[in-house]
């Protein structure tokens, strides 16, 4: 079992910054991948970001050049630095951890961009 806690949401204005991090309840180093993904109101839940094991990124078209995943193996946790705000980026982000045959996620944390 594992558990995933994110920090790091709140209110920003548009251009500003913010970090997600998102700590695991037991060591990340062998998990298959790690991913952000986003759930605005009204829509389906959209990948932001992921990173495997080895550390190869990969970043939907709309957060590319602005977002930035990467983990930490030593504190068990994932990051999410999260430059140059938009209001459209408005969501509850949530991490998710595969490991072994199971998707574990966590309880997400809220980002609001105003304009």
């Amino acid at each position: 079992q594992v558990q995933l806690v994110e920090l790091g949401g709140g209110l920003v204005q548009a251009g500003g910054s913010l970090r997600l991090s998102c700590a695991a309840s037991r060591s990340i180093f062998s998990f298959d991948g790690m991913g952000w993904y986003r759930q605005a109101p009204g829509k389906a839940r959209e990948l932001v970001a992921t990173i495997t094991g080895g550390g190869h990124t990969n970043y939907a078209d709309s957060v590319k050049g602005r977002f930035t995943i990467s983990r930490d193996n030593n504190k068990n946790t994932l990051y999410l630095q999260m430059n140059s705000l938009k209001p459209e980026d408005t969501a509850v982000y949530s991490c998710r951890a595969d490991y072994a045959i199971s998707v574990y996620w966590g309880q997400g944390t809220q980002v609001t961009v105003s304009s």
